[in-house]
């Protein structure tokens, strides 16, 4: 089937009119692909929505368990982000807005909640984790604005791959005790539920073995029931149908340090989201970061506003898309419909609010070193080169900073481990790679003159008006072999 023409320019695609439907839409050939503007038939289209949900609830659930917020009110606000996120970019992006797990550690900063300490979260505290969540929110949003309008070679330049990786990295490297703290209220709970999340990705293909998380968690959930580590007082008194619990924010400058470099890492997701989407359909989605990143700032400044968790891309629904080869916003409509709903059942809720600590500290364990590993696969992507000094003290600083919870308080603003270490990966390098090129001890820099030194005597002497220049050569910073363009 020949490529359909992009969203922006063909009639009745899905920003405008609906979406055109895919062959007869109920099958799909060999090779071919549903494309964002496409559709099959909507009884197909929901099912595929209603995977997604599926897909991203694992992770998407746990966030509010690990803060502390309400699990109801952080799906709500997914849905309503989602669909704004649908609207914002034409109906041209494929995505789901779950949860971000970027910002546990400031919300837990600011909150200091436990969940293995059987309390609730204090309102105040919340509270103020909210003004945070909405920080990021307007900065993300602003810097959405930018993109669109000047273009994404600035973070690119800013943010090389070994620095988005190292920022990546450190987030979830600095959660680990966090994750301790849950293992050590219930051990045995918390290794069966880590070996259940480990079993299901290599015993299952398909589905199945991508979600993981969620069947990790069913497992361990079980094995907590047996052991008798529920409490189910709180379902029988919830309402069948309602609307969630709603929150109002509160500011306090102090506590900007900590959240405002999760917008880095937020502007990596949300990057690396359209690099992956536009790798899977075969178009230049370039266009569309600025509107992106947009979108998920405006969606998080919703939820900080009312008691949800900030939100993201996911990669759980990229891996859906890779799977089923059907890349239809309308799915993504029917997924936001359908987790609407589910959070207007307060029974729901609660039985979600009832997961134990043990199980929360397996899930953790493995979901933060994810994160970790992330970053990590940034650079292996991207080819960075750790034999490159600048390289190498980029990312070790800046992991040990925040792997230790540097702290600093200058004039009662607070700045810890995720603050102190991403403002090290990206101070570090820059500093580094302008020192290095001034005193021509860059080794990146030698490399390239070598090369094309090298060009020029190999090339046939022909005569030639102005300077050589060689056909690969890259004014790219990063001090890794990445492609232009390519931050993730």
């Amino acid at each position: 089937m020949a490529e359909s023409a992009p969203t922006d320019t063909h009639k009745g695609t899905g920003n405008r009119r609906g979406w055109r439907l895919h062959g007869n839409g109920r099958t799909i050939a060999p090779g071919e692909r549903v494309l964002p503007e496409e559709r099959l038939s909507w009884p197909r289209t929901i099912s595929i929505g209603a995977q997604h949900v599926v897909a991203m609830f694992g992770a998407t659930f746990l966030v509010p368990l690990l803060t502390g917020f309400p699990p109801s009110t952080t799906l709500f606000f997914t849905a309503i982000g989602t669909l704004l996120f649908l609207l914002i970019t034409k109906g041209m992006m494929p995505s789901y807005l779950g949860s971000s797990f970027g910002l546990l550690a400031p919300i837990g900063a600011v909150t200091g909640f436990s969940a293995t300490a059987g309390e609730d979260l204090e309102p105040h505290a919340m509270a103020l984790a909210q003004g945070g969540i909405i920080s990021v929110g307007v900065t993300l949003a602003l810097v959405g604005l930018v993109v669109h309008f000047v273009g994404v070679r600035w973070i690119e330049v800013t943010m090389p791959p070994v620095v988005t990786g190292a920022i990546v990295a450190l987030i979830g490297l600095n959660l680990a005790p966090a994750a301790w703290d849950w293992v050590k209220a219930a051990p045995l709970t918390a290794v069966i539920t880590i070996v259940a999340i480990l079993l299901t990705t290599v015993l299952f293909r398909g589905m199945l073995g991508r979600l993981s998380i969620l069947i990790g968690v069913l497992v361990g959930y079980g094995a907590a029931w047996l052991q008798g580590e529920l409490d189910f007082s709180t379902v029988s008194n919830a309402d069948w149908v309602g609307l969630p619990a709603f929150h109002a924010p509160a500011f306090d400058l102090g506590y900007l340090g900590l959240f405002l470099p999760v917008v880095l890492v937020l502007i990596a997701e949300n990057i690396g989201h359209v690099k992956s989407v536009a790798a899977m359909t075969g178009r230049d989605l370039d266009h569309l970061t600025g509107r992106t990143l947009f979108a998920d700032g405006f969606s998080t400044i919703l939820a900080g506003s009312g008691g949800g968790s900030g939100t993201t891309t996911y990669a759980e629904n990229i891996g859906v898309m890779a799977a089923t080869r059907i890349f239809s916003t309308a799915a993504y409509l029917c997924a936001a419909v359908i987790a609407l709903v589910l959070s207007m059942l307060p029974k729901f809720g609660e039985i979600i609010a009832t997961i134990p600590p043990g199980v929360l500290g397996g899930a953790a364990t493995v979901l933060y070193g994810m994160i970790g590993m992330l970053g990590v696969r940034i650079w292996v992507e991207n080819k960075v080169d750790f034999s490159n000094p600048i390289n190498l003290n980029t990312a070790a600083v800046s992991l040990i900073v925040a792997i230790a919870n540097f702290t600093w308080t200058p004039g009662g603003l607070q700045f810890e481990g995720i603050a102190l270490g991403t403002a090290s990966a990206i101070i570090i390098y820059q500093a580094m790679k302008a020192i290095a090129r001034w005193r021509g001890t860059d080794s990146d820099l030698v490399t390239e003159n070598f090369a094309e030194a090298a060009h020029r005597t190999d090339a046939p002497q022909a005569p030639r008006r102005g300077r050589a220049t060689h056909p690969f050569a890259s004014d790219a910073t990063d001090g890794s072999s990445q492609e232009p363009g390519s931050p993730v």
